[in-house]
């Protein structure tokens, strides 16, 4: 996995910090899991908040994460595939948020489609939030 951390900041042109390496680990770890801040503050007692925050901020201006705001308004972030880039995201897919266990999952299924906004408006983002439970949770 190391490997793979060094790789995913040398793409991106960022260099290896304790703290970067941490949260690509956990990121990593996870797969197409979304996770928000204070979970990662969980996972990581011993880092600065800031610090953290920092790091977020830039794995996001980097492409490298994404984030995901599900039906409680609480931002999360997830991995970036991998032909995500600083001047090109491709984050605007479906992510499923399950209702028993408050998981939040990107989802490798095609666009919903294009969205078309009423003259004059402009769109700059767009979340797709399905609901429902997940696997895990309907085989209980």
């Amino acid at each position: 996995m190391d490997a793979n951390i060094t790789a995913i900041l040398k793409k991106h042109n960022l260099r290896r910090t304790g703290m970067r390496e941490e949260v690509l680990r956990i990121f990593l770890s996870v797969g197409n899991e979304a996770i928000a801040h204070p979970e990662l503050e969980r996972l990581l007692p011993d880092a600065d908040r800031i610090t953290l925050y920092r790091t977020l901020k830039s794995f996001e201006d980097k492409g490298i994460l994404h984030q995901v705001v599900d039906n409680n308004s609480a931002t999360r972030y997830a991995l970036c595939h991998g032909n995500c880039t600083e001047h090109d995201h491709h984050d605007e897919h479906a992510h499923f948020h399950c209702q028993d266990c408050g998981k939040t999952l990107c989802l490798d299924i095609p666009p919903i489609g294009q969205v078309q906004v009423p003259d004059g408006f402009r769109l700059t983002h767009a979340h797709i939030i399905l609901e429902g439970v997940c696997d895990r949770c309907v085989a209980v």
